[in-house]
């Protein structure tokens, strides 16, 4: 017996109260609370990587099971920090309506338009499934020196050139940086002033991970005041972003609607959490719980 049930649907608890499994998404919040709702529940799966929306110590203190899927949306949201940094490095200038005129056709491509990834340090902080995506194509594909900086020693499963680097020197030496933490207790404005004071001029930072972990407004100061060359966001705390978000009207500044993972495979990955949830109802053991950290 499958029901789909908004969060603001009126029969939302009378459904909760006999659910024995949950899939949720990015926006509901499963708390002390709601759990309470739930005195059935054997099994929460969340269609995505990001668990912070869900209390998962209470989830076990209750003895229930909560799993999701790591590797839906890696490739996909891989494939899109290298669209950002081409974007931000080597801005392209499109004619869809009429045919440039010649002078103006000469001039644009005349004029150097940024730098070659061969050329450039990536930064990752943090070398989790995406961050090694992201890093493996850019040594393997794009020639990029990679630095990192991670909470765990992750040296042994990398199988690319990568240096392991303490937060200031990821900062201060990136050409380019990218952020791949998940929202754990403590990581609130992770990247903050202080971080980007560090940065170079002509770097650029990218934030597909969490919103929360990025001071949009220190990032905006530095964009503004040149200490920084550009940016691009995904993410945002709240979502969508309030009308007086900081970081509109840069031309250098790329802002996309939380669409980094909307692939159709990735959202077909996302949606195999049923697997673990079944398997779970099944008496059996899930393929991928959350570590419980």
């Amino acid at each position: 017996d499958v029901r789909e049930v908004p969060l603001n649907d009126p029969g939302l608890d009378a459904a909760l109260a006999v659910a024995e499994g949950l899939v949720i998404r990015t926006y509901t919040r499963v708390t002390e609370q709601f759990l309470e709702k739930c005195p059935r529940l054997k099994v929460v799966g969340r269609g995505g990587v990001g668990v912070e929306n869900i209390d998962v110590k209470a989830c076990r203190a209750r003895g229930i099971e909560v799993v999701y899927t790591p590797d839906a949306n890696t490739l996909a949201v891989g494939d899109f920090v290298f669209g950002y940094m081409l974007q931000l490095l080597r801005p392209w200038c499109f004619f869809r309506e009429r045919v440039y005129e010649p002078s103006e056709f000469k001039k644009i491509r005349e004029t150097n338009r940024g730098r070659q990834l061969n050329e450039l340090t990536l930064g990752v902080l943090g070398m989790g499934r995406v961050g090694r995506r992201v890093s493996r194509i850019a040594t393997q594909g794009f020639g990029m020196k990679v630095i990192y900086n991670d909470l765990l020693d992750v040296s042994a499963e990398l199988d690319f050139p990568a240096t392991a680097v303490d937060k200031p020197t990821l900062f201060r030496d990136a050409d380019v940086l990218t952020i791949h933490v998940d929202m754990r207790p403590g990581n609130e404005n992770l990247v903050g002033r202080e971080q980007i004071a560090l940065m170079k001029k002509d770097a650029i930072l990218i934030n597909t991970s969490r919103g929360e972990v990025l001071d949009p407004y220190a990032l905006a100061d530095a964009i503004r005041e040149k200490r920084l060359f550009g940016a691009a966001i995904d993410v945002y705390w709240p979502e969508p972003p309030k009308p007086d978000f900081p970081l509109l009207n840069f031309p250098n500044v790329l802002l996309t609607p939380h669409m980094a993972a909307r692939t159709e495979t990735a959202l077909q990955n996302m949606s195999w959490v049923v697997r673990d949830v079944m398997a779970v109802l099944s008496g059996e053991k899930p393929k991928y719980p959350v570590p419980l950290r």
